[in-house]
């Protein structure tokens, strides 16, 4: 039989920010358990107390508090270089038997240009690139018979170098895109590898992330 405490774990967990707003004390537990109380009861099918719920976060908090951030916290001490990447536009591609051809050939004209940053990233229905804003006519001549889904100039990346273990530490590109969407700034792109992270956003937006990556140092 399914409890008070396993329906209010559930709910708490399907709810952006609001388990990193328990844990900070942000929230009334008494009003945010009257809240839930009609999802919990149709749930469960039938009538819960209040107390029963509050009950349930007050044993939840602690526990959210251990398991999660405290596992994130000690990853994020571990970051490595923040790098800056500014004057970048991207090119999204529809995907056809011809565009791994006009990739390749861009790689090859790449590999003299050490300045140049790039990534290629294909998915099942596009492809989308991020280059230099010096090379985007070169782009636009030798994709010129794809179709073109959408570009968007004046872009920048900043990539964050993770620490090996990231991969056994659950939530913790949550914890870092939650930073980021709770001053409302608006991610692109997401580019990773196994051990870093790379997103793209307005050239606008750039400082303030920059700012706020920082700060999880701390």
């Amino acid at each position: 039989m399914i409890t008070v405490a396993e329906v209010v774990e559930t709910i708490v967990k399907q709810k952006p920010f609001i388990e990193n707003a328990l844990v900070e004390g942000l929230i009334n537990l008494s009003s945010f358990s009257r809240q839930i109380k009609p999802e919990i009861e149709r749930t469960l099918k039938k009538e819960v107390t209040e107390a029963s719920i509050l009950m349930a976060l007050k044993r939840l908090v602690p526990i959210i508090e251990i398991t999660l951030n405290r596992k994130i916290e000690k990853a994020i001490k571990k970051f490595g270089d923040i790098i800056v990447r500014s004057n970048l536009v991207d090119f999204t591609y529809k995907n056809s038997d011809t565009l791994i051809e006009k990739q390749s050939k861009l790689i090859k004209l790449i590999t003299s240009e050490k300045e140049i940053f790039y990534t290629i990233s294909t998915g099942v229905f596009e492809t989308t690139i991020v280059i230099s804003m010096s090379f985007s006519e070169k782009i636009s001549q030798i994709f010129k018979e794809e179709v073109l889904v959408a570009s968007t100039p004046s872009i920048s990346s900043i990539t964050l170098k993770l620490p090996d273990d990231n991969l056994k530490t659950p939530g913790l590109y949550y914890y870092v895109f939650k930073q980021i969407a709770w001053e409302g700034i608006s991610v692109l792109e997401v580019i990773s590898t196994t051990n870093e992270l790379s997103i793209i956003l307005k050239d606008k937006d750039v400082d303030k992330t920059f700012s706020i990556l920082k700060r999880l140092y701390h």
